[in-house]
């Protein structure tokens, strides 16, 4: 993975997209409203520089995460 400092929430954000819960699953998973995950996803897509989740969570699982 590029260089990235991922906050510990969104490093949690990402995992999850990783495994492939929406974001709904992961706001219930994690205890959040749904506008915050996006929020997170949002962050996670610009820092990673990907456009889409999908290339996110392939960069994540590349990188064993």
């Amino acid at each position: 993975m590029p260089k990235v400092e991922l906050s510990p929430r969104e490093l949690e954000v990402l995992k999850l997209i990783a495994e492939g819960h929406s974001n709904a699953e992961i706001a219930s998973i994690l205890y959040l409203s749904p506008n915050t995950i996006k929020t997170h996803v949002r962050s996670v897509l610009n820092k990673l520089g990907v456009n889409h989740r999908v290339e996110a969570a392939v960069l994540a699982v590349r990188h064993g995460l």
